[in-house]
């Protein structure tokens, strides 16, 4: 006796029939959950149902019946007097497994080991972590020196190169609210650091014009830094790839052609992340 799911559901009958209509059609109830889910995950806050269904074109009623099923499980929370939905719970447990598995860093590693092989030069991948960046990888090339970016370490964002890179990549609402005052600039000596809201926003208009992040000292004297952005499929900078180096074996009339060699391996990065093949 088939199981009542399969034959009452065409969809499910689909799936557990050999998987042709499946691999044709892509189940679209599935298909439609995930693609709310994810256009949930890029806003700024809770959207209404009617916005849902028409930035994903889809019917008013399949809208609401699926966002009704989403909050049942808790995924989805519904704000009733605001008549929006937002990201809830279990969504939030999903992101907490994403970070307990460490992905960002499984699938980075060999891609870090492959850019220091290639470009000489040591590298480390990096993620947001509030104000700070929080190494995850570190590779050393032959006959570099040891970084204080090692695995583990956590530094202001706005002074080094990978958080320049991620903080660049952030509407301006976000960076707003990562830096509401003076108080939230750290600094490490006389090092030209940025001081205030006004002075981050103009190195990251100058980080973005010139297509990539750079520093110079502010973390280590006489070491530099380049970065480019790993940014997932909503646009978001999910980690940042940076190559160090000794500012006197590496002028900055190069910086432009280091920065060259890391991007392919930052965009590799973000095709996986986002779960696109290479």
């Amino acid at each position: 006796m088939r199981d009542r799911w399969t034959a009452d559901d065409p969809e499910v009958a689909a799936m557990t029939t050999g998987g042709t209509a499946a691999t044709r059609t892509d189940v679209p109830a599935a298909r439609n959950t995930l693609r709310i889910l994810s256009y949930l995950a890029a806003q700024r806050g809770p959207v209404p149902a009617s916005t849902i269904a028409a930035a994903l074109a889809l019917p008013r009623s399949t809208a609401y019946r699926l966002l009704g099923i989403l909050a049942e499980q808790g995924f989805v929370l519904h704000f009733p007097e605001a008549r929006r939905y937002g990201i809830g719970i279990a969504a939030f447990e999903l992101s907490s497994g994403f970070s307990r598995q460490e992905p960002i860093a499984r699938l980075g590693r060999p891609i870090l080991a492959t850019a220091v092989d290639r470009i000489g030069e040591s590298a480390h991948l990096a993620v947001l972590h509030g104000r700070d960046v929080l190494y995850l990888v570190e590779e050393r090339a032959r006959r570099r020196p040891s970084l204080v970016t090692d695995v583990g370490v956590r530094l202001p964002s706005h002074l080094t190169a990978s958080g320049r890179a991620m903080l660049a990549a952030l509407p301006a609402a976000q960076l707003r609210a990562l830096f509401p005052d003076r108080a939230a600039f750290a600094e490490r000596g006389d090092t030209g650091d940025v001081h205030d809201y006004a002075g981050l926003r103009r190195l990251l208009d100058e980080t973005r014009a010139r297509g990539y992040a750079a520093e110079d000292g502010a973390i280590t004297p006489g070491i530099a830094s380049v970065a480019i952005a790993v940014l997932d499929h909503a646009g978001w900078p999910a980690a940042a790839i940076a190559v160090t180096f000794s500012r006197d074996a590496v002028g900055e009339e190069r910086w432009d052609t280091l920065a060259g060699d890391i991007r392919p391996f930052a965009a590799q990065l973000a095709r996986r992340i986002s779960g696109r093949s290479e």
